[in-house]
């Protein structure tokens, strides 16, 4: 089941709730997430395989192609589109749009956000969506207030094909503890820092040790200049620190273990527009 949507209207704070744990790195910028992340939730009869994707941007450089390419894929796997918008905007993207009006692949539109609006508007964006994709279900939804997220956790059961799970009933995503230590440092880059340089960042793990009573992580992050490599460090280390101090705490949080973690910052010169760099960060369907 497939997730998609503009930036910034809620997809991963969904697909959270809805998971009941938090696996995409959430802040107010657009385009924090980059990459398909997978959460499964298991039930005595069912298996929900969720998949939150980036939002539909018109791509810039090649990282933002690869992003639509991952977009791409879940126009064309999914069992059931959820389509995420918000009380106040409607899909930019017509292309996207008619695929999901073209396919025969059902769908739930969400209208998320609704606790920043009024009963008419609300009313007006359901009367909106329905004309736009008659055979949709259309919900209104407050993901962050938990609002009507159990109704869409119930018709995603209605509408799921019966089917063999997928994964191991005990398996929570496909993701590796060390693409989660990575988006939870990208995550705070993009919460600390203004302007261009969270969009200018890539997150690598160099090292993950784990041991007794703490592990040892080293993640490397990478910059396109110089100057965004100050900006990151800060006047006399405090930026760094800060931004190693509070992604330590997630860290913990989300191992539940303690960590010593290492952050070091690499220049590699426009990096969003390297085929190279890009499949090395993980920026292919493959992955």
């Amino acid at each position: 089941m497939n997730i998609i949507g503009n930036p910034n209207v809620g997809k991963s704070t969904l697909m959270n709730a809805l998971v009941g744990e938090k696996l995409s790195i959430i802040t107010s910028k657009a385009q924090t997430t980059r990459k398909r992340v997978m959460g499964i939730v298991n039930g005595d009869d069912f298996q929900i395989v969720y998949t939150d994707t980036p939002g539909i941007v018109n791509p810039h450089n090649k990282l933002h192609e690869q992003m639509m390419g991952f977009v791409g894929t879940a126009l064309q796997d999914a069992d059931l589109f959820l389509l995420v918008t918000e009380v106040g905007e409607s899909l930019k993207n017509r292309h996207v749009l008619e695929k999901v009006i073209n396919s025969d692949t059902p769908v739930i539109l969400v209208i998320n956000k609704i606790d920043t609006s009024d009963q008419a508007t609300i009313s007006d964006k359901i009367a909106y969506w329905q004309e736009q994709i008659p055979r949709a279900v259309v919900v209104p939804c407050s993901a962050t207030e938990g609002f009507n997220v159990d109704k869409i956790f119930d018709l995603i059961l209605e509408r799921l094909p019966e089917h063999p799970a997928y994964f191991p009933k005990d398996e929570l995503t496909d993701r590796t503890m060390r693409f989660f230590v990575s988006e939870i440092v990208r995550e705070k880059i993009l919460l600390f820092y203004q302007k261009e340089i969270p969009y200018s960042c890539e997150v690598a793990v160099e090292s993950y040790e784990e041991r007794d009573g703490i592990d040892n992580i080293s993640c490397l992050i990478f910059v396109e200049r110089e100057s965004q490599k100050a900006i990151l460090i800060g006047h006399q280390g405090k930026a760094i620190k800060k931004l190693g101090i509070e992604a330590r705490k997630d860290i913990e949080e989300f191992t539940g273990k303690r960590c010593f973690l290492s952050l070091h910052i690499k220049v590699l010169k426009d990096w969003r527009n390297s085929d190279r760099a890009l499949k090395s960060f993980g920026y292919s369907l493959e992955d």
